[in-house]
């Protein structure tokens, strides 16, 4: 599709000028009026314009009209009293949406190429990607990685969004950084830990470990070792035991025999002595013997009554004597063990606790890693699909490249050529390219960029600065 005629009135300085369907080249000196054209082509197709004053002083409205060979009618109307109008048709039906429309048949590079040339190798890979066509939204992106991803221009091409998406500065990779050093530091923490802990710990069985219990049993052995000690003490003190009581009641016995015969013979001699009292003494002596064995049986029932209560205790102690020592060093071992596998409990948990964390990390980072592949693999997926505008198009890393070269390998002359090639990329869209400053252009590289849209059949309109004072429109 190419243009029939193009109208232009009252806009960009120009009070009307009318071109018709072949490429010119337009030539004068500066401020004759060449980019004036040109921007109000791009006007008309774009609806912008990096121009304070759009219509022509003194008019109240410009208007751009542009006809095809197709029947297609693109009419732009800028007013000062009321809203700017857009209207295009196509052989009379009109377009609903003239702006989606008008994107699809132009591209920007075909609206200035010579400009393209001295972008930056970042804008021209971005220019280059934005013509890939890949039917995207933020629902797509939604639907793919579960979120929108922060830290995105989100205005630039698919591609390059997905570049965004996974390369080291986007939040993704940053976030796996930081997750990364949360894992080391985490690991460092419980390496930390557990090498203080004993080989093969087991937390469960020193936590399940009943303490308390292990030291009542101990108590209670070690009670009855005691009674056990106790008793066969005393049992083998029972015969010592025994001669002291035996001892101590013929001591008594003596002492109170001793003391009879004292008092046997002061009676004697008291008889001797005192006649007038032998009745009396004889009954007195007499009494004596009765006295004598009534002390004795006090002496034998003392006797008897401690040698009882010292073979109770012998019985009771018998129960205990013969009774073999129950062990307490295996058990008072096993609970020293214990109480040190117990302090190491509270630092195993904190241990197992950072475990947990550090699975939640790996796993966090680990979904960041397949987040940032699918952003990388998503590329090739994209563009088996997309509409690449040129052949030899390829793209890697979020880097155009053109026959296994990239953008900024190429010359002045191959990124016109791209340029042309984009133009004719699609037989739907508007075969026309604006030209503007092609004296920036060498003589040969000017010449070979003509006759390239010449012989892919495609319109030029160029403007060319030179010293004629007249605005000159030549056909080529």
């Amino acid at each position: 599709m190419k243009t029939s005629k193009i109208t232009i009135r009252s806009l960009f300085g120009i009070k009307e000028k009318v071109l018709n369907g072949t490429s010119v080249e337009i030539t004068g000196k500066k401020g004759a009026g060449k980019t004036s054209i040109l921007d109000a082509i791009r006007y008309a197709l774009t609806n912008s314009s990096n121009r304070d004053l759009i219509i022509k002083q003194g008019a109240d409205e410009g208007e751009i009209l542009i006809e095809t060979d197709t029947g297609l009618s693109i009419n732009r109307k800028a007013r000062n009293s009321k809203a700017n109008v857009i209207n295009v048709s196509d052989n009379d039906e009109r377009i609903t949406k003239p702006e989606s429309y008008l994107k699809s048949i132009i591209s920007t590079l075909q609206l200035n190429p010579v400009e393209f040339t001295q972008m930056s190798k970042q804008e021209q890979n971005r220019a280059i990607l934005d013509l890939i066509e890949f039917d995207w939204d933020m629902n797509w992106i939604r639907e793919k990685f579960g979120e929108i991803p922060t830290g995105v221009d989100y205005n630039q091409n698919i591609l390059q969004v997905l570049n965004d998406i996974q390369s080291e500065k986007g939040v993704y990779y940053q976030s796996r950084q930081d997750l990364n050093r949360d894992i080391r530091n985490k690991r460092a923490f419980i390496s930390d830990i557990a090498k203080d802990l004993p080989e093969n710990y087991n937390a469960e069985q020193w936590e399940n470990y009943d303490l308390q219990s292990k030291y009542t049993e101990l108590l209670q052995r070690k009670d009855i070792n005691n009674k056990i000690d106790r008793a066969q003490q005393f049992r083998d003190n029972y015969n010592n035991k025994l001669r002291g009581l035996q001892a101590q009641r013929d001591i008594d016995i003596t002492s109170v025999e001793n003391s009879i015969n004292n008092e046997r013979e002061q009676l004697k001699t008291s008889i001797a002595r005192m006649k007038a009292e032998i009745t009396s003494a004889e009954d007195k002596l007499n009494s004596l013997n009765e006295k004598f064995n009534d002390k004795v049986s006090v002496i034998n029932a003392n006797y008897n009554a401690s040698k009882e209560k010292l073979d109770k205790d012998t019985d009771v102690a018998s129960q205990y004597a013969d009774m073999q020592k129950q062990p307490v060093n295996e058990l008072q071992d096993d609970i020293s063990y214990a109480e040190q596998m117990k302090k190491h409990l509270s630092e195993y948990k904190r241990m197992k606790d950072m475990q947990a964390d550090l699975d939640a990390l790996i796993c966090k980072a680990e979904e960041y890693t397949e987040k940032i592949e699918l952003a990388r693999n998503l590329p090739g997926e994209i563009l088996q699909k997309a509409s690449l505008p040129v052949e030899g198009l390829t793209v890697e890393n979020g880097v155009p490249y053109i026959n296994g070269l990239p953008i900024s390998n190429c010359s002045d002359g191959e990124l016109l050529e791209l340029c042309v090639d984009v133009a004719i990329s699609k037989p739907s869209g508007l075969q026309i390219i604006l030209i503007d400053g092609a004296e920036k252009l060498d003589d040969e590289s000017r010449e070979l960029l003509y006759k390239k849209c010449k012989e892919k059949g495609l319109q030029f309109i160029a403007t060319r600065t030179t010293n004629d004072n007249e605005l000159i429109v030549t056909e080529l």
